[in-house]
């Protein structure tokens, strides 16, 4: 089965020679090197590029073991290269694996040579256009554009989103949404025939790939599990609001473990960095200011949420809610959870102050929509209660509310306007329109 990756093939088409690396990111087992190798190296391909000109190393491969030291790695390169009329496209990937060894020609004991060293060299050719990808621990940090000195482009590689994971679904389409929020949108889970081999496969990724790449990345000792804890808690919360304190109450009370919260915050910026996270921060509409705590946490990725949890917490509301959060930023958005303020009166007169919530404050240049994740709106007190925070928003942005029914998009007469999920995942149109 192949996913044509689209938006990220455009995403490196526009990119192409610019000047700059093209440094490929994102969730381990997310795509980034089929992406490259076979995705965009055919459309160069059939763009008129030569096969000589498209210089490829997979250093992952034992094969190319020795170009893992720097000075090995920018001679092969160069080695093949030497035609000054001639345009090359080098591809790196598994870069990570590139050994730091000392520079033999300065006196400094510290002084290390990196890849770094070696695609900013490369990078001043002028006939070369450079694009590398890395999947471990360090290559999955997000401060991975700040090594390459702001001479780097970032394409950011999401897991399939539901829109893709449609087009190739199987089966009847009516259980294509069931099917994703359960399993998520990573590549090879797609391949995979039964719920085991699946839970199987997500469970893998997390035990030997992801958790192993933040210990190693960060020397944690992890100590009676702490981060798989940490982990499993983030996923019971999701579409929850919370913070490092009350996650530091909840380890203390549930598990009688003192975890301090500012350790916690420490382990949840791993998370963020290897892209296994996402963090939300709380707008003041009214206000106009953001509100530092509590945040809301989500799974990049909802398989592995699941997967977290051994598929025990299926609660559509809250897995919808972080399906439509990750499709919004995969689309572009800059997404915040919401807050209103309101003065009201409780049974004896006494005015109280009440805050309502918008799920998501979504912003993406001089657009802004603010968009409600409601189950069901059938019955009219769960509409009134889901529509609250909408109509006291003293602006005329657009206001949605997206539904697991099946409907036909229809607007109330506050303007508000309501639409199925499954259409507002594959028609992102519907946003705008």
């Amino acid at each position: 089965m192949q996913y044509a990756r689209k938006q990220y093939v455009d995403q490196l088409i526009r990119k192409k020679d610019d000047g700059r690396i093209k440094v490929i990111t994102g969730l381990r087992r997310s795509g980034k090197s089929y992406l490259l190798f076979t995705l965009y190296r055919q459309y160069l391909l059939n763009n008129g590029v030569g096969e000589d000109q498209i210089v490829g190393l997979a250093l992952d491969e034992i094969d190319n073991a020795k170009y893992r030291n720097p000075f090995e790695l920018n001679k092969a390169v160069r080695e093949r290269i030497r035609d000054k009329d001639k345009r090359y496209y080098v591809f790196i990937d598994e870069i990570q694996f590139v050994s730091e060894i000392p520079n033999p020609y300065v006196a400094d004991p510290k002084g290390k040579l990196t890849f770094i060293d070696v695609v900013l060299g490369l990078m001043k050719l002028p006939n070369v256009d450079i694009y590398v990808t890395g999947s471990n621990s360090r290559m999955l940090s997000s401060d991975i554009l700040t090594q390459f000195r702001d001479r780097g482009d970032e394409i950011r590689v999401n897991p399939l989103s539901f829109a893709e994971v449609y087009e190739h679904y199987a089966q009847d389409k009516r259980g294509a949404w069931r099917d994703y929020y359960t399993y998520g949108g990573m590549p090879l889970v797609w391949t995979l025939e039964s719920h085991e081999e699946k839970s199987r496969y997500l469970r893998d990724l997390f035990n030997r790939t992801y958790i192993r790449d933040v210990l190693e990345r960060h020397q944690v000792k992890n100590e009676a599990g702490v981060l798989e804890i940490l982990l499993n808690v983030l996923a019971s919360a999701v579409g929850s609001l919370t913070n490092p304190s009350r996650l530091s109450n909840t380890f203390a009370s549930e598990r009688q473990m003192r975890i301090a919260p500012d350790t916690i915050d420490t382990y949840i910026g791993y998370f963020i960095d290897a892209f296994l996270i996402r963090k939300a921060e709380r707008y003041d509409v009214k206000g106009r200011k953001y509100i530092k705590t509590p945040f809301k946490y989500y799974y990049s990725d909802p398989g592995l949420r699941n997967a977290r949890l051994g598929f025990r917490q299926l609660e559509e509301t809250h897995l919808m809610e972080n399906v439509l959060y990750n499709d919004l930023i995969r689309r572009g958005f800059d997404v915040d959870v919401g807050v209103i303020e309101q003065n009201t009166k409780d049974d004896s007169g006494k005015s109280i102050r009440k805050q309502l919530e918008v799920d998501f404050v979504v912003n993406r240049g001089d657009e802004r929509y603010y968009i409600q994740s409601a189950l069901s709106i059938n019955d009219p007190e769960k509409k009134e209660q889901e529509i609250a925070s909408l109509i006291r928003i003293p602006d005329s942005f657009k206001k949605i509310v997206v539904v697991k029914d099946y409907i036909k998009p229809w607007r109330d007469e506050n303007g508000i306007q309501y639409v199925g999920i499954e259409d507002f995942l594959l028609d992102e149109s519907l946003i705008s329109g």
